[in-house]
């Protein structure tokens, strides 16, 4: 847990730790983070994106630059932020509200240890959502999307709608296996760092349908 307030960072980890398949490793400020993370190797980092002594986003790029680095989620107060777009770009693992429910939380940091990232369509849409402009499909995301094969379009849609490998191969008839070997393909063709950034490109791209009261 990394963050400027003391009493936010025991709270995550009470709620955190009260999972029994979870155990939080430490908990510090942002000009600690590099040293904590080197000394514990934790699997997952849940990391403020605005903190006085080391912004979230330089604190980032230093854990991403580590050999083996670990996840890293975001924690924000609002669901719209202006460092979204350059945390995506840095290779955050997904965005968390600060007030998101202790169960949400708890699953978030067991999807993130499990190598996956956090779209969920109550949490991390809504960031995306404040993100991507609202003005129409970008033309340059719809130039990527056509370098993919149908079916590829149809997984990224899917993923950008912040469903699970499990819920995309229920939803297209396909096995997990299958999706996360379609996944790691639209990866490398979109050029996308991961799950998160290539959400936004299929948002770019109007590949998502919004959703009724998501304001379109």
């Amino acid at each position: 847990m990394v963050d400027d307030e003391i009493l936010v960072r025991s709270g995550l980890g009470l709620i955190v730790g009260s999972a029994p398949d979870l155990e939080v490793v430490g908990d510090c400020s942002g000009g600690q983070a590099e040293q904590c993370v080197q000394r514990l190797r934790p699997h997952v980092v849940l990391l403020d994106i605005r903190m006085p002594d080391l912004d979230g986003i330089s604190v980032l790029r230093r854990l991403r630059a580590l050999p083996d680095p670990p996840a890293v989620a975001m924690l924000t107060t609002f669901d719209s932020d202006e460092y979204i777009g350059t945390a995506l770009r840095a290779g955050a693992a997904g965005f968390l509200l600060k007030d998101t429910a202790p169960d949400q939380l708890v699953h978030a940091v067991r999807v993130l240890a499990a190598g996956g990232n956090i779209l969920s369509p109550t949490v991390t849409r809504t960031v995306i959502g404040g993100y991507v402009d609202g003005g129409g499909p970008d033309a340059e995301a719809a130039g990527l999307a056509r370098s993919l094969t149908g079916r590829e379009l149809d997984v990224l849609a899917l993923l950008g709608e912040g469903l699970s490998n499990a819920e995309i191969a229920d939803r297209l008839f396909l096995g997990t296996g299958t999706v996360k070997d379609h996944i790691s393909a639209i990866l490398g063709k979109l050029g996308a760092a991961n799950r998160v950034q290539a959400a936004v490109i299929a948002h770019r791209a109007g590949l998502v349908r919004p959703k009724p009261g998501d304001g379109a």
